[in-house]
């Protein structure tokens, strides 16, 4: 059994407290251990460079810079300038510390950054259409009054100045929407040219139906919203791009030019049935195809996108597009009064 002890009494623990406190004292004025910086003190590297902000060992030296390696000229990438209207074939996605291509050209490669907003894509992609179906009510409601009203269709026929005035005012247009950037982006500028525009391309395939049978015309109409309702869907759903085929659209239009070319030099010796067809089968077949092609372009989910910003360059290439299918399937099916 074991016996308890009494408690320590007052005086006791204060003995023990100055015991303890004696102790601390006498290590804290311990001398180090004999040789304990006996080492030396290291060096700095050669070349070594000191942290920002760190002051520098006596005698350290600066770093000097890496030597250059001369690159290969197959490795070296030079960011192109790019073209007025038109961006680099390096897309923003790649690229994008440089610059947003969107913000320069009108078209960009590889194009991401602008569209990963599905409602900034699908605003625009509303937007255009919507100019472009107010630009085929203008355009065929002058075509319905041209064919329909026959004193106007008599005007049209007797006054061929203006068709020409037309034409001029469509190429005028067209040239500075195409070609100036800055202007077609510049509301309300851009849409004031093409108005101007619709109405000249309006006026001419109004007087071009005035020759052809109301039937024939009415029947063209239908080929050519069938023809372009039916490319858009397949535009929209096939993956195949469009947009990569730049050699198969420069050889279209080459061929179609060199057609052209002959046609208007064999006028003179005659009518030839067999090159008028060929010539408005190749227009319809390549002007069917840039419609494919630019209705990719508004998607952004190919190789090449539009820009945002260019609503009215994407209406007036689609409008376009369906105009000449139009005129160049009239002069397929067309009778001619």
């Amino acid at each position: 059994m074991a016996i308890p002890t009494a408690p320590p009494t007052y005086a006791e623990v204060m003995a023990s407290k100055d015991h303890l406190f004696s102790s601390e004292q006498s290590y804290t004025r311990q001398q180090p251990y004999p040789m304990l910086h006996s080492y030396p003190i290291q060096q700095p590297y050669p070349g070594q460079q000191p942290y920002p902000g760190q002051q520098p060992y006596p005698g350290q030296q600066a770093m000097p810079p890496p030597p250059t390696l001369p690159v290969h000229p197959n490795l070296a990438f030079v960011q192109t300038t790019p073209n007025i209207g038109y961006s680099s074939g390096y897309g923003p996605s790649m690229y994008s510390a440089y610059a947003d291509p969107s913000s320069i050209g009108s078209i960009d490669g590889f194009a991401t950054d602008s569209w990963n907003n599905r409602k900034i894509r699908h605003m625009f992609i509303q937007k255009v259409y919507a100019i472009l179906m107010a630009q085929l009510i203008v355009t065929f409601g002058i075509v319905a009054v041209f064919m329909f009203c026959d004193p106007v269709k008599r005007f049209v026929r007797y006054n061929r100045i203006l068709y020409f005035s037309s034409f001029a005012v469509f190429i005028f247009t067209y040239l500075i929407l195409i070609c100036c950037s800055g202007v077609r982006r510049r509301y309300p500028w851009n849409l004031i040219l093409l108005a101007l525009f619709t109405l000249g391309m309006s006026y001419m395939a109004g007087m071009v139906t005035t020759y052809h049978d109301t039937k024939s015309v009415l029947i063209c109409i239908g080929i050519t919203a069938l023809v372009c309702l039916a490319v858009s869907i397949f535009a929209f759903q096939v993956k195949f791009d469009f947009t990569s085929c730049h050699g198969l659209m420069f050889g279209l239009m080459i061929a179609l030019l060199i057609t052209g070319i002959v046609m208007a030099f064999t006028i003179p010796f005659g009518y030839l049935p067999w090159l008028q067809t060929f010539y408005a089968g190749l227009g319809a077949i390549a002007f069917t195809l840039f419609l494919a092609y630019d209705t990719q372009l508004l998607l952004g989910n190919k190789r090449y996108s539009l820009s945002p910003e260019e609503y009215v360059f994407g209406a007036l290439c689609l409008y376009t597009d369906i105009m000449y299918i139009f005129l160049f399937v009239l002069q397929l099916f067309g009778n001619r009064d």
